[in-house]
Order: structure tokens, then C-alpha cells, then sequence
């Protein structure tokens, strides 16, 4: 017999699936025509230019990085936009009331965040195979982080939802805060080639070693030791589930 709690997670699960899957084409098809862009414009017309970066061809450096906002970015929103639209239609209380334990009502959510944004990370590289060869240097590190990083910003788009007054406060945080990060985090260039001064800011940001470790596994450079950056990831992932798991608890 099944257990009660693998049941509910598995139910929260199908449902979280459902509910992107059956609108892919504003939540997959998006981020494949934004990295088909990325790769036209960068990758075709201004790599040439640029040469190298890091030791590798522009377009291929480029590439984990744009795999890896995407992966952020569709991780973070779809669960910002299911929590706060439980609340918004009184789900939320539902799940709640439910005999279930906090922690898992929270796994729940972040577990449908965590599969798009593998879903859509998947998508994104198989467009990016059209512009570049991809190899991987050591591909445990680079599934390890993918895994990782859904998970941290399915958090952190589960806390937006708790604190969201509207749904333009959904869109508040990524667009003053998250993509800022994105940019500055080595997406498109190595922090190496900055002013002494900005590359140690750039070396506070937590995005920077999310992706400097998801291009290690492509390309086997870094631009931050690979046991920092996990110490910083794993952190920042512990405190924002407790985080969540309290305020959830506060809701009850």
C-alpha cells in the first residue's frame, strides 16, 4: 500500500506538471526562441568578433550560461505564479488544512518548479546544439547544479508568492532584482576580465557560482573554487526552505 504522504506529494506533483504543460507554449516555447536569439545575435554576428573567452570560442562559453538562466528563470516563475495563484483563488487553503506535513506542502510546489526548469534547461541546450558542439568536461557537476539551482529558485519564487500583494509584485522581483544577478553573474563573460574592485563584487553575487560550476561541466573553467560554490548554493537552499516552511506554517 502506498503511503498517504507519497500520495499527496505525488498529487501536488501532477498538478504542478499539469498546469505548465498544458500552456508549454508560453512556458517551453519562450525560452527556446529567446536562446535561438541569443545564438543568432551573440553567437553568429558578434562572437566572431570577440574571439575567445575564458580559453573557448565565444558562442560555446556563452552557452552553459544561457542554459542556466533559463533554467532560473522558468523555476522561479512557475512556482511564484502557482503559489500566488492558489492564494488568489483560496487553493491555498486547501492545501493548508490538509493533514500533510508543512515541509512537503512546500516540496511539493518547488518540485513542479524544479521539473520545468529541467524541462525547459533540457529544450534550451538541444537549440543550443544547433550553434555549437557541446561536450561535457565533467557532467556530474553540471547535473548536480542544474538540479541545485532549480531547486533554490523554486524557492525563492515560492517565497515571492507569500509576499506578493498583486501580481505585479510577481513580476517585481525578477525584473529589479533576479535578472540584474543573471546578467552580472557571468552569463556572458568571465569575471576575469572586469576591474579589480567590480570583480570582487562579482564574486558576492550567488548567481555567478550557480553558473560558474554549470560551466565547469561543459567546459571545465571556472570562475570561483567548485567547493565555495557549492557551500553558497546548498546555504542559500537550506535558509530559504526553512524561510519558506515557516512562513507557510505562520499561514495556517
Amino acid at each position: 500500500m502506498i503511503h498517504p504522504l507519497i500520495v499527496a506529494y505525488a498529487t501536488m506533483v501532477r498538478r504542478e506538471v499539469l498546469r505548465f504543460s498544458r500552456a508549454w507554449f508560453r512556458t517551453l516555447l519562450p525560452p527556446m526562441m529567446n536562446t535561438w536569439l541569443y545564438f543568432l545575435i551573440f553567437g553568429s554576428l558578434i562572437g566572431p568578433r570577440i574571439g575567445t573567452m575564458g580559453g573557448c570560442p565565444y558562442a560555446s562559453f556563452m552557452m552553459p550560461g544561457l542554459v542556466m538562466m533559463s533554467v532560473i528563470v522558468s523555476s522561479y516563475t512557475n512556482v511564484a505564479s502557482s503559489v500566488y495563484s492558489a492564494r488568489f483563488q483560496r487553493y491555498i487553503e486547501e492545501v493548508l488544512v490538509a493533514p500533510v506535513p508543512r515541509w512537503l506542502s512546500v516540496a511539493g510546489f518547488v518540485t513542479g518548479g524544479v521539473i520545468r526548469g529541467i524541462l525547459v534547461g533540457l529544450l534550451v541546450l538541444a537549440v543550443a546544439a544547433c550553434f555549437v558542439p557541446v561536450s561535457f568536461h565533467a557532467p556530474l557537476h553540471g547535473v548536480l547544479m542544474l538540479l541545485l539551482s532549480s531547486v533554490l529558485f523554486s524557492l525563492g519564487g515560492f517565497l515571492n508568492a507569500l509576499y506578493a500583494g498583486s501580481f505585479d509584485d510577481i513580476s517585481v522581483v525578477p525584473t529589479l532584482l533576479l535578472t540584474p544577478l543573471i546578467y552580472l553573474g557571468g552569463v556572458f563573460y568571465t569575471v576575469d576580465v572586469l576591474p579589480p574592485f567590480w570583480e570582487s563584487v562579482s564574486r558576492l553575487n550567488p548567481l555567478l557560482h550557480v553558473i560558474s560550476v554549470f560551466r565547469y561541466g561543459f567546459l571545465g573553467v571556472a570562475d570561483a573554487p567548485l567547493e565555495l560554490s557549492y557551500a553558497v548554493t546548498l546555504l542559500l537552499m537550506v535558509l530559504l526552505f526553512l524561510w519558506a516552511v515557516l512562513l507557510i506554517r505562520g499561514r495556517r
